[in-house]
């Protein structure tokens, strides 16, 4: 399991990215900050282990690139994703030079966040390596991403209809909806309806509740999470 530590003042978006980080297999949020003296008493902790920092770099306080020497200069094994509105030439040559991993400039969607932790995740385990090939080296320098990079959906979905279900989904705001709702609703079949519906709470954007009456089968009610609707809204623009 890869930890992480979210440096961010905005809590809002803070949440947001420990949000997406949950949907991606592999890592866990070991702490979230607003500062970078709480990051850097974090990361000098021995009873903490950080081995990412998805880092802001505008915030009321600090300037996150502050926090790149510091951590270079102490030798820390930690790697850094910068996660920023700063996509200034200085800024962005700035962080590089430090050894950041991945860059990602706001607003960006999810599946570029999923793209760069991927990415990161198949670096990490060419590192653990003891020898490396030609092939492994090629990998880490030229950053190619990994095949599972991206925004793959399971076999029989397509991002088109997907997208279709899910704005009628964000439409529904915060009411529960069924299967058949959504189907009379889009003009799709219900077994097609409930595909997607599966995959939508599989992810966790979508909660589930089964609704027992007297006679008949059970019905399934599904309903949008209010943390995941930036997910959600990525979901909207098919790719």
């Amino acid at each position: 399991m890869i930890n992480v530590l979210i440096v961010d003042d905005d809590l809002r978006v803070a949440e947001l990215n420990k949000y997406y980080l949950s949907q991606v297999s592999g890592f866990q949020c070991q702490a979230m900050v607003a500062t970078l003296s709480q990051a850097r008493t974090l990361l000098a902790d021995a009873s903490v282990s950080i081995d990412l920092v998805l880092l802001d770099i505008y915030m009321q306080q600090d300037n996150g690139l502050d926090l790149l020497p510091s951590l270079r200069k102490l030798g820390e094994k930690t790697d850094v994703i910068v996660i920023s509105s700063a996509s200034d030439v200085n800024t962005i040559q700035k962080a590089l030079h430090y050894g950041v991993v991945d860059y990602l400039i706001k607003p960006f969607k999810f599946s570029r966040f999923r793209e760069a932790l991927s990415n990161y995740q198949q670096q990490s385990q060419i590192l653990a390596q003891r020898e490396f090939s030609q092939a492994d080296v090629d990998s880490l320098l030229r950053r190619q991403p990994s095949p599972q990079a991206g925004n793959k959906l399971p076999k029989g979905l397509t991002s088109i209809t997907l997208s279709t279900v899910c704005e009628w989904i964000e439409q529904q705001h915060n009411y529960e909806f069924s299967t058949d709702n959504l189907a009379n609703a889009i003009g799709i079949s219900r077994v097609s309806c409930r595909k997607y519906l599966i995959y939508l709470a599989e992810i966790a954007i979508l909660s589930t509740r089964i609704l027992y009456g007297t006679t008949g089968r059970p019905v399934y009610l599904y309903q949008l999470k209010p943390e995941a609707i930036a997910v959600l809204q990525e979901f909207c623009r098919p790719t």
